[in-house]
């Protein structure tokens, strides 16, 4: 039987869990962590924030191809370190990971719910699990992390390119909770010599402008004492962009404000700046300020060592 097939499911919808309720010794647990690799470590330190991957992000992002990262995946599923599921969201016909067991003792913090921050532990890994399959954010995660997972498969090709932050909507929020954002995501990119933050606000089309253009109010407040990032809203169509760009036109914003599509690779030129929409500018050519030097209003700024 061919192993690039992956085994049937008995429901698409629900996570496998192959040792069901049981908890595994000890030293079965031992064992399974003397197994993983840095490149294993990497994967569950991403699902423990950002809650779940698709077999071909895995893939794109970490593996030289589709059928050696389904290997491995399938060895990590039965080493208990992920769980998987069918997904019936996106119609795509892969498996999505979380953490598994082994995972959940690898990342005992992990964020637990990614519809409400302050729900209570999971008792286990399949109740965080079955926490994220029910969420209807599903899709809109998967699309969060796919633009990082695209700057991440970027660097793997370019190895002057660098993903040096990467955070997701539950960490930029706690971490900008003086400012009152809820960005999808913040990262930090640097390529060609450059280093620029920013923030993903991951549009589906379903918020009416005023809606978004509210959103971007919101970053005025960090604007005053923390850093001045682009905030990249990532559109699903040329027509919602269009419209965004009309709403824009003339609107001073604190942040500098960048569309760009979903399908577009975020690291090449995809970004048409608002307050300036000529041809699309790259990731890096953006404009970024990590704003004050003061550790007091500024905590997490970042420090660039090619500024030193």
């Amino acid at each position: 039987m061919s192993t690039d097939s992956p085994a049937p499911e008995p429901h698409p919808s629900q996570p496998r869990a192959s040792a069901g309720t049981r908890r595994p010794s000890r030293a079965q647990l031992l064992s399974n962590l003397r197994r993983l690799t840095l490149r294993d470590h990497q994967l569950l330190a991403w699902l423990a924030e950002h809650y779940l991957l698709s077999t071909a992000q895995i893939a794109t992002a970490l593996f030289p191809s589709a059928r050696s990262a389904r290997l491995r995946l399938a060895t990590l599923h039965h080493l208990e370190a992920v769980h998987r599921f069918g997904d019936v969201t996106t119609g795509t016909g892969d498996y999505l990971y979380t953490l598994g067991p082994l995972g959940a003792v690898v990342h005992p913090s992990a964020y637990s719910d990614p519809a409400r921050p302050d729900a209570r532990p999971p008792r286990t890994s399949l109740e965080r699990a079955e926490r994220i399959i029910g969420s209807r954010r599903l899709r809109h995660l998967l699309g969060v992390n796919q633009l990082f997972v695209d700057l991440h498969a970027h660097t793997r090709g370019d190895r002057s390119a660098r993903l040096l932050r990467w955070w997701s909507e539950q960490h930029a929020t706690a971490a900008y909770a003086l400012a009152d954002i809820r960005p999808d995501g913040h990262g930090i990119w640097h390529a060609a010599g450059r280093t620029v933050g920013f923030f993903l606000e991951h549009d589906n089309g379903t918020e009416t402008l005023p809606t978004v253009l509210r959103k971007l109010r919101a970053y005025e407040r960090l604007a005053e004492f923390g850093p001045r990032y682009p905030v990249l809203l990532r559109v699903p169509g040329r027509r919602r962009e269009a419209h965004l760009l009309d709403a824009l036109a003339g609107v001073p914003t604190a942040m500098p404000v960048a569309t760009g599509l979903h399908h577009e690779r975020p690291a090449g030129p995809a970004w048409v700046l608002a307050s300036d929409p000529g041809p699309r500018r790259r990731l890096h050519e953006l404009p970024s300020d990590h704003g004050p030097d003061n550790s007091a209003a500024n905590p997490h700024r970042y420090a660039d060592p090619d500024a030193i």
